[in-house]
Formats: structure tokens, sequence, C-alpha cells
């Protein structure tokens, strides 16, 4: 866990501020575009946010939270209580989300969905690559950087407001683009949706803020050998992995607890996992938050 104090809350948007964490100490992990955190609120909640700011600085991050009305106690904290000069704890960078390299990109963000593409155009920009940005929101004025974007990067934004222009085709803009150009989209689920109908998969690439709702087998008990602490943990039909090793005194960290954020990872030695995340675990590796077992144990790397 790094430490950092919170050195600037500004309002960037309606409902949404930024926050400046600066170091206490040394320098800060590096990340990369599309990187995000976890914060270790003082209300003893633990959310993620992506890293908005610019990674040469190796002394603060930043990122971006709005306020949600049906808030599970982290955006309420951060906006209601929250002060400047408060010490708070954060994770390691995590990259599920990665820029990879590519001719062009097409950039689509929806409202708060443009914590991970801001740094993505600074960055494509920056190698001078071909990059636009179609940035969706109701109004300008509840879509945060959105002043920021029209400065820096005028000739690569189209910023559209639906309260007064509707929703932009993604199928004819589909059609438009070259065949080698990699999308990029993050926003709400009506916006992935469109998107995963308009653009080759091989093509796009979509973060999520929740899960995407699937149906699967029926919850079967099964056991998870911990191969380096010694013993076996039953884990029971209605209880997660996650919680189970918890119960049996092997905690592990966690965040989102629906299999998005990454946090709680670990690794498979044997056995054969049943994935039920959104990132895609690599191989090896599982989300106990989530993902369970297709074989009757489980060994861990723990």
């Amino acid at each position: 866990m790094q430490q950092t104090v919170v050195e600037h809350i500004d309002r960037v948007a309606e409902d949404v501020v930024t926050l400046t964490l600066r170091t206490t100490a040394g320098e800060l992990a590096p990340w990369a575009p599309g990187a995000h955190i976890d914060l270790s609120l003082p209300n003893w909640l633990t959310r993620q946010y992506s890293l908005c700011g610019d990674p040469a600085d190796r002394g603060a991050y930043r990122v971006a939270v709005r306020y949600d009305p049906l808030s599970r106690g982290g955006s309420e904290y951060v906006h209601r209580f929250l002060r400047p000069g408060r010490p708070l704890g954060v994770s390691l960078p995590r990259n599920h989300f990665p820029l990879v390299p590519a001719p062009r990109y097409l950039f689509l963000a929806g409202g708060i969905g443009i914590t991970p593409l801001l740094p993505m155009l600074r960055a494509v920009a920056s190698a001078g690559l071909p990059a636009t940005l179609l940035y969706v929101g109701p109004s300008a004025d509840r879509m945060p950087f959105a002043d920021e974007l029209r400065r820096s990067h005028p000739d690569r934004v189209r910023i559209v407001e639906t309260g007064t222009q509707g929703r932009p085709d993604l199928g004819s803009l589909a059609a438009t683009l070259d065949a080698d150009t990699s999308v990029y989209c993050c926003g709400p689920a009506a916006m992935l949706t469109a998107a995963e109908a308009a653009f080759p998969a091989e093509r796009l690439h979509a973060e999520r803020f929740q899960p995407v709702a699937r149906v699967f087998g029926p919850d079967t008990a099964f056991e998870a050998v911990c191969a380096r602490s010694g013993g076996t943990v039953a884990v029971p039909a209605d209880e997660s992995l996650l919680d189970a090793l918890a119960h049996a005194g092997r905690p592990l960290p966690s965040g989102c607890r629906e299999g998005v954020c990454g946090s709680c990872e670990i690794t498979v030695l044997d056995g054969t996992p049943e994935h039920r995340d959104d990132i895609g675990a690599p191989e090896g590796r599982m989300y106990p938050c989530v993902s369970r077992a297709l074989s009757a144990r489980l060994v861990l790397g723990l």
C-alpha cells in the first residue's frame, strides 16, 4: 500500500470532482494509460478509480469521482466528507485496459468513462498518431474535462450533448473507419452494448464499470488447497471462495466483489476454475470474489 495525502479536490463537472493524491515519501509506482488504483477511504471502504493524470508525474496520482445518488458509501464520502490534507492509502496500479500499439485510434467515452481514455488520447497525440475522441454526455456541464479537451485537442475531439443532439449513430461511424483503427470504449452499459454491435470484436477494447449479467450453472461446493501455507478450505455452495478463505483466516485484498477490478487475483496451480469475471483472467489466475471451480478442488498459490 502506498501512502498519499489529498493535495487538491477540484470540481470539474456537475457532481464530479478530481482528487490529486500527493506521495508522502519517495515516488509513486509507475503506471500506463488505462490503469486504475484502489483507494482505501477513511470510512473503511475500498473503491477503484481510473488514473487520469500524467504518467510522467511520479509524485502524484489524479482520479475523478462522480457522485452516485445510489452510492454504497464511496462516492458519498469523497464528495461530502473528504478534505485536503487527509492521508489516504493507495494500491499499486493495475491495468486490465491497456493501450496497445495501433496505426490509428478511435476513443468512445460516455460520462465518467472519459477517465481512462484521457491519458490514452494524450499519449497517442504526443506520439503523433491519428486519433479521434467521441465524447458523449447529457450536457457539457456534466461532462468532466470537456473544456480541457476542447482546448488541448480541438481537432481530435467531438463532444456530443445528447440532451440537444441525441445519441450518435455508432454504426454509421464504424462504416467510415479505416480497417486498421483500434477502438477504445468506456462508459455506461448502453454505450458499450452499442459499440459491441457496431465494431468488430477484434478491434474493440472496452472497459465496464459494472459486470455483464450472465447465467452460470448452479453453485456447487469444492475444496481450495493452499499450497504455500498448507491446509484445505471447504467452499460451500452458498459462499464465495473469497469469503471462505477469509473465514478460514486467509483474507485477501478485495475491492469491487463483482469481478471487474482485479484486486483479489490469485494463482491457480492445479484444478479447473470457472471464470465468472468481466476482466478475462490470465492463464493460471482467477478472481475468487466471483469465480468458482469446475473441478472438485483447486490448488492455489496461497
